[in-house]
């Protein structure tokens, strides 16, 4: 797959930084393991930190400076990373879907960058491009019907938009039948080690829960 970062990010966001990551995967409808991963960091974030300080994390806290660069406001549509985070410091129950999109949530909150997720199977075309959401744009979020992007960074690929920082999109989703996962980590921070050692733990949930040897990634600017 070609990455190309658009110069409508790179003004906002010159640092920015992003990792791919491509695996071949056995999707499953639950994983306990993984859930008590996921259970024992939200233990370790309602211990501590707070809403605010939520805010703070330096992917979260930069992804929200690009959303109002480009005109959203990030408490209105916030990144998928703080919304996670957020529910787990209410104390309420995170949504499970199935095993590759739970892996997704956990590397997205332990780290603090959205994640996008996607079955690389359903992409059109070999090129993603990342841009800002048009007025107007048609864009169906998973479990959000049509949703405003207009002004959200959104990755294109040959057909439309397939992922923003708040909601990846229906056509290009991971279900059970999903063999081929690609995963995009993005750091507007423009912390290069941190993706690294992100997209490392993406590899290495994949090769403990989903059958994998935890695939290839590379990084793009």
């Amino acid at each position: 797959m070609k990455m190309i970062v658009g110069k409508e990010i790179e003004q906002v966001c010159p640092q920015f930084v992003g990792a791919y990551i491509e695996a071949q995967v056995v999707n499953t409808a639950y994983c306990q393991p993984l859930w008590e991963e996921i259970h024992r960091l939200g233990e370790h974030y309602r211990a501590t930190l707070t809403t605010e300080q939520l805010k703070e994390i330096s992917g979260i806290a930069a992804t929200r400076k690009v959303y109002r660069a480009c005109g959203k406001d990030p408490s209105r549509y916030r990144p998928a990373a703080e919304a996670l985070i957020r529910r787990v410091l209410q104390s309420k129950q995170l949504y499970q879907r199935d095993t590759l999109v739970d892996l997704i949530n956990l590397a997205s909150m332990a780290f603090g960058y959205s994640i996008g997720g996607f079955d690389a199977a359903k992409f059109v075309g070999d090129t993603l491009q990342l841009g800002v959401g048009r007025e107007g744009e048609l864009y169906e979020g998973i479990g959000r019907g049509f949703i405003n992007i207009a002004g959200l960074p959104v990755y294109r690929d040959g057909e439309g938009g397939v992922g923003t920082p708040t909601s990846d999109h229906e056509r290009t989703k991971i279900n059970m039948e999903t063999c081929r996962l690609a995963v995009i980590i993005n750091g507007y921070d423009g912390h290069e080690k941190r993706v690294c050692e992100n997209a490392e733990f993406v590899q290495a949930l994949l090769r403990k829960y989903a059958g994998s040897d935890g695939g290839d990634y590379f990084l793009f600017r």
